[in-house]
């Protein structure tokens, strides 16, 4: 768990320089990217140093998408994003009552998302890649045999993505984590899209994977929500020749994700061994049934 007691810090004066009041706040998640509540219905999101451009994009994002007509979270207008305290802060609305949504949900944010054009503004490439030698030098509670197995199918999936795709849907601009948890459902209905870190010019392929990931791999959507997801977004992507490469990262990323969790909450040691197994074919085929890593 992250210490709060620096990011409070950065939190107090990233307020102080926007004339926001930092009292009375709330934290709602603690962990690398910080969540707290404000008083009046402000929400701010706390990043490691080296996020200040994909902070600053993740504002341009929002305003954007707003202004195309998609629901998205609303950054506050201040000028943002702030560093302080060796943290940088961003601001926000706090959305109403709100819970994860569905896959249909996140089929129709994909639908309307992927059918913008691309934005004038300079939003960087898809990186699906991005952290993911990070955590790996970070899984220390794996056995080195897993570790080096894990550095191999890594190098091997980023030659295969740096020789290039086979051909498939336009690139677009994509969310870049698209999943139920950041296609969130209001309580008075509709959907919201929030969480904008990974947002890029990429193709429109990768944020489909996430679902059919859960689908195929995890069991954590069902066959039949799986088939209403592909026939709300009108594509299913794991008929696609590349569907192979991009799962393939999706899985190493989850992978990844619980083995660095677990270098520093035994709690999900087991949970990111289970992961390795199944990828190495020790849990039998898929799809496995995988614990969120909170």
């Amino acid at each position: 768990m992250t210490n709060s007691a620096p990011a409070f810090d950065a939190l107090r004066a990233a307020c102080a320089a926007v004339a926001l009041d930092a009292r009375g706040a709330e934290p709602i998640r603690i962990a690398e990217n910080q969540i707290w509540r404000l008083p009046r219905g402000v929400i701010a999101r706390i990043a490691p140093p080296d996020r200040a451009l994909s902070a600053a994009r993740e504002i341009s994002v929002a305003r954007w998408l707003a202004s195309s007509g998609i629901a998205v979270v609303k950054p506050l207008s201040v000028e943002q994003p702030v560093e302080a305290a060796g943290r940088v802060v961003t601001f926000w609305e706090e959305l109403r009552a709100h819970e994860h949504g569905t896959t249909e949900d996140v089929a129709a944010a994909l639908r309307a998302l992927h059918a913008l054009p691309l934005p004038d503004l300079d939003i960087g490439r898809l990186d699906p890649f991005v952290r993911i030698s990070e955590r790996l030098s970070a899984a220390q509670t794996l056995p080195a045999d897993d570790r080096r197995w894990l550095l191999g199918l890594y190098e091997d999936l980023l030659e295969r993505w740096t020789a290039g795709l086979p051909a498939g849907l336009p690139e677009r601009a994509v969310h870049g984590d698209a999943w139920p948890g950041n296609v969130v459902r209001l309580a008075q209905g509709g959907w919201v899209l929030m969480d904008l870190e990974r947002f890029s010019v990429g193709p429109p392929e990768w944020d489909l994977v996430s679902t059919a990931v859960r689908a195929r791999t995890t069991g954590a959507v069902t066959p039949a929500e799986y088939d209403a997801f592909c026939g709300i977004y009108g594509h299913d992507v794991t008929a696609w020749a590349g569907y192979s490469i991009l799962s393939g990262v999706r899985e190493l990323r989850m992978v990844t994700y619980a083995a660095q969790h677990a270098a520093s909450n035994s709690r999900w040691r087991a949970e990111a061994q289970h992961r390795v197994d199944c990828l190495r074919g020790r849990c039998g085929p898929r799809p496995w049934r995988w614990t969120g890593i909170l």
